[in-house]
């Protein structure tokens, strides 16, 4: 009996075959993987595709995979861009797809129990319908699942209020990669022992498959006050976050652009050079206006010249645009975003480093950066880059080029690699750099506890 064979009996119409299924859940949206295939080569399709209808079902399928000898890739919807799922041609993989739906609901709770395969907008949208929400708005909520947020530990839109994934998980159920059901207990807090759902969030589907997210709601704040403000320097900006930060305000967006990305963004309502910094202020009755007339004193007092709040609008109106990667390499670009972060304190000479290290990469048209998740002691920067390598056959040499010139710049600084796409490939043989000899250890020692034969997404997060 083949592995097929036994998954077949023990899945039916779950077990996927044919070409056009299996090639549509081969990968993720990782821009290195898109350079062949963009040329023309062929997609690398795993042997099957399975889509269970429940952890007891999946189970069953991890144990047959295991028998086998079969990697296994876990997959959401594919929204990733690191390089989290890439399937080899003799891998299962197992996609989430039926995991789906409201599971239950606790409005005097403030919980709620989703399949882990479940749409993000779809899932907030349910909330919302009851006058709650998640509060978890990642650029990639149209496309992104919930299991695929808790897997990658992303952040949201909203964070510097309402916290990252993290904050907003109260349980999870997952299949491990032997094959076992762990199902975490709903409290609001416990001492039991180190907190089992870290050791998920973030794994990137290398120790097991998030099956079934539990979060804590909140209740859906009423329409709240949007300003903005620019800064004839970047760095004055960052300050008045700090300060904003330091008050102990919480606006739920604080983001800051450059000079270039606020002239492609703002140029209507902005001189051209300054850097736009906008923000959204929501919560209990009261609390909004009270926050931005807090804000708007600092901003103004650090040197902030208030803009339109047709910025904001702007914002909202394309906050949820995605690239797609194809149409900018058949247009002769290579292009990718480097989210990482550091204290305060270095955030300045972070921003000139990465900006110039990226520069400095032969073929590179534009580098620049913004921040979009602050935090009492520190914010993220968010670098996009842009290159036009005159011959195609250098697309994925610049590439590489520009990931290592940036994490290096970074590196140097001592700031944190990853703030919210994960690591995937991308970034998996910086983790050394990033959590040290004793940290590289320490996820091997996991790896190899609960993954012993090393079939769980291989390649993927562990040097």
């Amino acid at each position: 009996m083949t592995v097929l064979d036994d998954l077949s009996a023990a899945l039916g119409d779950a077990l996927l075959l044919g070409d056009d299924e299996r090639a549509a859940r081969a990968r993720d949206t990782w821009m290195r993987s898109q350079i062949p295939l963009s040329a023309g080569e062929a997609i690398v399709a795993p042997i099957a595709v399975i889509a269970p209808s429940s952890a007891e079902e999946l189970a069953d399928a991890v144990q047959i995979c295991r028998r086998h000898g079969a990697p296994m890739i876990p997959r959401g919807s594919g929204s990733g861009v690191v390089g989290g799922v890439l399937a080899s041609a003799d891998s299962v993989v197992i996609s989430t797809e039926r995991l789906t739906g409201l599971r239950t609901l606790s409005s005097d709770n403030l919980t709620a129990t989703f399949g882990a395969g479940t749409n993000g907008l779809e899932a907030e949208n349910l909330m919302q319908a009851q006058g709650l929400t998640i509060g978890h708005w990642p650029q990639s909520i149209e496309l992104s699942t919930v299991g695929g947020w808790v897997a990658t530990r992303a952040s949201g839109q909203y964070s510097t209020a309402y916290g990252n994934i993290e904050d907003v998980v109260m349980s999870i159920e997952a299949v491990l990669a032997d094959g076992t059901i762990y199902r975490g207990r709903d409290t609001p807090r416990a001492a039991a022992g180190p907190d089992l759902r870290h050791i998920l969030m973030g794994s990137e589907g290398t120790l097991g498959v998030i099956t079934e997210v539990t979060f804590s709601l909140r209740e859906l704040p009423e329409p709240g006050v949007r300003q903005a403000f620019h800064f004839a320097e970047f760095d004055e900006g960052l300050e008045a976050i700090r300060r904003v930060m330091r008050a102990g305000w919480r606006p739920p967006v604080v983001r800051l652009y450059d000079g270039r990305e606020s002239w492609r963004h703002f140029r209507d309502q902005m001189p051209k050079g300054n850097s736009m910094l906008i923000f959204l202020h929501e919560g209990p009755p009261g609390l909004a206006p009270l926050e931005a007339a807090a804000v708007a004193d600092l901003c103004n007092t650090g040197g902030g010249t208030a803009a339109s709040d047709e910025a904001v609008d702007a914002w909202f109106a394309h906050r949820n645009t995605v690239p797609l990667w194809d149409d900018l390499l058949q247009s002769g670009v290579v292009a990718d975003t480097i989210e990482v972060a550091t204290d305060w304190a270095r955030l300045p000479a972070l921003y000139t480093a990465v900006v110039d290290a990226l520069n400095a990469v032969p073929g590179v048209v534009a580098a620049s950066a913004h921040s979009s998740h602050a935090y009492r002691s520190g914010a993220n920067l968010y670098f996009t880059l842009a290159a036009s390598p005159s011959d195609p056959s250098e697309y994925t040499a610049t590439y590489d080029a520009c990931w290592n010139a940036a994490l290096q710049a970074a590196d140097d600084l001592g700031a944190g690699l990853a703030h919210h796409h994960g690591v995937g490939r991308v970034r998996r043989d910086w983790m050394k750099s990033e959590v040290g000899d004793g940290g590289v250890a320490m996820l091997r020692s996991i790896k190899s506890a609960l993954d012993p034969d090393g079939l769980f997404n291989p390649g993927v997060l562990i040097p």
